[in-house]
Formats: structure tokens, sequence, C-alpha cells
């Protein structure tokens, strides 16, 4: 069964230009990882979702805001290891420092029996486009391609 995930972009033009929110995911594993490792907020969905509807609740889940606004397709992604990411660019702000996301629970350390509970997302930040192309996993740099382009041509 093919693996979907849907997520939003939220952007912000300022006087420099356009800045992108771009959020990095919690534990261990990604701990030390920056460059390269930051995300859209985003999550996967069933067959009963709807793609929007999934992609406006992971982005609540993951950074404790509630998106509004009028969101812009970017459309699907293939990211390398198959997954399909469908996003949507809406215009927004907020304060990075006061995202608060939900848990998850893993086995930490390994082998430990032990189970512990780690942030989906542990940080979030305001990245320029160019700067948010060094920062985002490559699989989803895309994205930004599209929102450029979308508001270079006016529809975004």
């Amino acid at each position: 069964m093919k693996r979907v995930s849907a997520g939003l972009l939220m952007f912000r033009r300022n006087a420099t230009g356009v800045e992108v929110l771009l959020v990095h995911p919690g534990g261990p594993f990604w701990q030390k990882k920056d460059l390269g490792a930051w995300s859209i907020p985003k999550g996967e969905y069933t067959d009963g979702e709807a793609a929007l509807a999934a992609a406006k609740r992971e982005f609540e889940e993951e950074t404790g805001m509630k998106p509004d606004g009028e969101f812009i397709p970017l459309n699907q992604i293939t990211q390398p290891n198959g997954k399909v990411i469908t996003a949507w660019a809406f215009e927004g702000d907020c304060i990075p420092v006061e995202i608060h996301s939900n848990v998850f629970s893993m086995e930490w350390p390994p082998k430990s029996g032990k189970m512990s509970e780690f942030p989906e997302v542990d940080r979030a930040d305001w990245f320029t486009l160019e700067e948010a192309r060094t920062r985002i996993l490559k699989g989803q740099a895309g994205f930004l391609v599209r929102l450029a382009t979308k508001i270079s041509n006016g529809t975004g």
C-alpha cells in the first residue's frame, strides 16, 4: 500500500522577501542533524481522510497552531523513499519558540525495554527561501520552488 502524507507550508512576506516556517523532527535520531533535516509540518493519513483536512490536522498537532487562510495547492511530490506528499501553502505568522508539538513513544535507549516520550517536533524557525533550501529534507525542496513560482506569478 502506498504511503501518503499531507502538509502545510506557512509563509510570510517582509521587507527582505518571503520566509517559510520549517520544523525540526524531535527524538534522538534527529537530535544532532540540522542541514537537510527540517521539514514542512506534515503527516500520514488514510484513504478515508481528505488530504487537506489531514494537512491541517498535522499542522496543528506539530505546531499547536490552528492553520487559517487561503490554502494554495503545491501539489504532490514523491520522496526518494516512495512516500507521496501532498502540500499546500498559506500565509501566516507565528513566534517559533511558542510552538508545542504532540509526543510519540519509543524504546530508548534501544533494547533497554524502557519507553521514552519525545516531541514529534522539537523546534521551528523561519527561513528565507534560499536558506530553507539548505535546511529542508531533499525530497521536499520542490515545494519551496513551487511556492516561489506561485508568488512570483501572483498566484500566491
